[in-house]
């Protein structure tokens, strides 16, 4: 077994209890993060320097239906995520709509299933891996969402060791691919949530001022 397959295999064992709950928390942030949005945080500046609030509601949703997709339900996503237009008019109808389409194709999951495929460059995933790394998408992009509107971000320290356990091996593929920025360099204080963020390129500190 090589060094990657024994990372993959305690990654696994570490998620498979916990991956249902995650994901489910996850949605709810990102929904929630989106409702309290307001008309005029639309065009706001986030924490993806590049992106608008629309613009990371729009991503966030294309990213959930991708998901879904992968699993059998839904078509997938409209648009390029990575090409948001920023042009929404009702934000928290399509989060909600992506959110029950990627939910239905989880519940098609059941726990006996070992792999599933993904949209991830990677391909097929072990499933708790691959629903934590859904989660997680959710969850970092409410955590964008909430910081650009003024609002305490509800990611959590337990909830951001999880996400590192699935994604640490994971991410230097996507950033090569241009899903994430640089790693961020850590400071002696950092939380796992300020972990988390460092590592998916984003700055815990970044505020609007």
């Amino acid at each position: 077994m090589t060094s990657t397959q024994q990372s993959d295999t305690t990654a696994t064992e570490a998620l498979a209890p916990v991956w249902r709950e995650v994901l489910a928390a996850s949605h709810r942030a990102l929904a929630d993060a989106v409702a309290g949005a307001s008309a005029e945080h639309l065009n706001a500046v986030t924490p993806c320097s590049e992106w608008t609030v629309a613009q990371v509601v729009q991503h966030a949703a294309a990213d959930q239906r991708a998901y879904a997709a992968a699993l059998g339900v839904g078509p997938g996503p409209a648009y390029d995520p990575f090409a948001p237009s920023g042009i929404l008019d009702d934000p928290a109808a399509l989060i909600a709509a992506a959110l029950e389409e990627t939910a239905t194709a989880w519940a098609t999951v059941s726990d006996e299933t070992r792999s599933v495929p993904t949209p991830l460059p990677h391909g097929e995933l072990p499933t708790p891996i691959a629903a934590v790394m859904c989660a997680m998408d959710a969850a970092v992009h409410a955590w964008d969402i909430a910081t650009a509107t003024g609002r305490k971000p509800s990611l959590t320290d337990e909830h951001a060791v999880y996400f590192l356990t699935a994604a640490t091996d994971l991410v230097e593929p996507l950033r090569q691919w241009g899903a994430f920025a640089a790693i961020v360099p850590a400071e002696q204080s950092d939380t796992p949530v300020d972990r988390l963020l460092r590592h998916l390129g984003r700055n815990p500190g970044w505020t609007t001022a």
